[in-house]
């Protein structure tokens, strides 16, 4: 079996959600506006390592969902996002602080690290290179709202970062924030992950898998006022029985049990 940081991911946030997305094969549907100008934003990063037009590259990506009926939050459009996403190109190219050699050896890095009983961990690191000089593993991120910065070390309990640094045997990391807001931002947040934090990630790595194949799915239900994750759960349709939002929110795949690993490509 092939495991990944979305599928442990999607157990530990509720063990029926994985049996909904991963045995079940039920997938949401890609509406979402921010994820898929994420997607988009990768390609135009990846353009500008490789010396070509980053914007040219970014329009092209975005134009594909010009016309398709997509999840805009309220303050948002598809010409709006454009503007941004063209304006942190920009900056970003200014500022001038990240460097990636060998782009196309060192962008979308696979990593496969057995774990035991034929398992196997991939995970795909968007890219190794350098912030400010100093060597790092390197993590995109585009949001409408700036990260939290303090208190300091908070960084280090990202667990997305703390499983990049797992699998890589890399302790510095970095995330580089692309902010889009009226005045659009850059954060570049780095820190450094220790050798017992990755050995407190292997041995949940090992607890997780053993969790997912005894078949234990039993629901983690979210619903508690005010904080409830079920309400934007988009398999709370299978759990609630509602057919509707079945409908408007997934999509199903045959074969399910024959899962690829390309959720870590998800945005």
């Amino acid at each position: 079996m092939i495991y990944s940081f979305t599928q442990l991911s999607h157990y530990l946030t509720c063990p029926r959600r994985y049996r909904h997305r991963y045995l079940d094969g039920w997938k949401e549907k890609d509406t979402r506006a921010a994820m898929l100008f994420g997607r988009a934003f990768e390609q135009a990063l990846a353009a500008y390592f490789r010396k070509e037009d980053a914007a040219v590259t970014l329009y092209r990506e975005w134009a594909a969902y010009k016309a398709q009926p997509l999840h805009y939050s309220e303050r948002d459009s598809w010409d709006s996002m454009l503007q941004q996403g063209i304006q942190l190109l920009e900056r970003f190219c200014q500022e001038d602080r990240v460097r990636v050699r060998q782009p196309r050896k060192n962008l979308q890095i696979k990593f496969v690290r057995p774990i035991g009983d034929g398992n196997e961990f991939v995970a795909y690191v968007d890219a190794i290179g350098k912030l400010d000089g100093t060597g790092c593993l390197l993590e995109w991120k585009t949001t409408s709202s700036r990260y939290a910065e303090h208190p300091d070390g908070l960084l280090g309990l990202d667990p997305q970062l703390l499983c990049y640094s797992w699998i890589t045997g890399i302790s510095e990391v970095a995330q580089i924030v692309f902010v889009r807001k009226r005045t659009v931002e850059i954060q570049y947040l780095r820190t450094t992950i220790t050798d017992e934090q990755r050995r407190e990630f292997s041995a949940l790595v090992h607890d997780t898998v053993r969790q997912i194949e005894s078949a234990q799915f039993l629901p983690h239900s979210g619903i508690r006022f005010p904080q409830n994750p079920c309400s934007t759960c988009p398999f709370v349709g299978l759990c609630l029985h509602k057919p509707q939002l079945i409908e408007a929110g997934l999509i199903r795949r045959p074969g399910a049990q024959n899962f690829g690993v390309f959720d870590e490509l998800a945005y």
